[in-house]
């Protein structure tokens, strides 16, 4: 998905959220935003919003040296969702359809985004997820891409989150490879992150071997790309992942949320719906046979 004018305002606010978030002085604030403005009149048309905003944190980390602005806002995600991890796992046993509830669980982690809003409410947007009609809802392909693959490539998205995607993954009945960031970006899920959420126990952690947002596959490492290749099913949590990866042939199911009025208008649903989206290539090859 490339980058809309109505973009702009918003990585700027990145800009000065990371920059406060790193304690860095008004006036290094203001350098930071300017860089940032030089930054987005250079920026190819042709450019991802995960990839302008890779540019943006990599200079706040490096304008005010500290290396995770976002440390203790991710320890604090993954804190909340940890206490939530019972009572998500009761629901998914209690559903009529597990896997469905699992899905959704899935979604509702991915409000847990300190790029589109500073707060987010986790318990009445899991009311919300688990009741809502999805505006985009590919449930069954997913299902029927499940039956068939042997494993599954599971793109994480943001720290917290990853306690959400855990429940999925638990579901599972075959490995998982959970894709994390190879360094901080934003509140995205690192390794480290992905063990404080338990993930190690259920899926084998790998990484981009890159620390931009989303899978823009230019940036992301050589062995990575072999993994994304060659992976028969492949889950893509959240917005950054939808906007490196929707233009991408491969057999991908995005699961997320449409926080941003800019991806909600590409998809063509209102702001905040649930999307369960196949890619052309999932389609094709989960379909019935006739």
């Amino acid at each position: 998905m490339r980058v809309y004018l109505d973009c702009w305002p918003c990585f700027l606010r990145q800009a000065l959220s990371a920059a406060r978030r790193a304690g860095a002085p008004p006036e290094l604030q203001r350098a930071i935003l300017a860089e940032t403005m030089t930054e987005l009149q250079g920026l190819s048309a042709e450019a991802t919003p995960p990839e302008m905003g890779e540019r943006i944190h990599r200079l706040v980390r490096e304008r005010t040296r500290v290396p995770d602005p976002y440390l203790a806002a991710k320890e604090e995600a993954t804190a909340r969702a940890l206490a939530l991890l019972p009572a998500l796992r009761a629901r998914v046993e209690a559903a009529a359809d597990p896997l469905e509830a699992a899905v959704r669980i899935a979604i509702a982690g991915n409000i847990i985004d300190y790029g589109v809003a500073e707060s987010f409410d986790l318990e009445a947007t899991l009311e919300r997820v688990l009741h809502a009609t999805p505006a985009i809802d590919a449930l069954a392909v997913l299902r029927r891409a499940l039956r068939q693959a042997d494993e599954v490539l599971y793109l994480a998205d943001n720290a917290g989150e990853t306690v959400f995607d855990r429940v999925l993954i638990e579901r599972l009945p075959m490995p998982v490879q959970y894709a994390v960031k190879a360094g901080p970006v934003l509140n995205d899920a690192t390794r480290e992150e992905a063990i404080a959420a338990g993930l190690d126990r259920v899926a084998e952690l790998v990484d981009t071997g890159c620390d931009a947002m989303g899978a823009p596959l230019a940036l992301c490492s050589p062995a990575f790309r072999e993994r994304f290749d060659r992976a028969p099913l492949i889950i893509a949590k959240g917005q950054a992942n939808y906007e490196t990866l929707s233009g991408v042939d491969a057999p991908v199911c995005f699961l997320l949320q449409a926080k941003c009025s800019v991806i909600a208008e590409d998809l063509g649903v209102a702001p905040g719906s649930v999307i369960i989206k196949a890619s052309d290539r999932l389609l094709a090859a989960s379909a019935p046979a006739e």
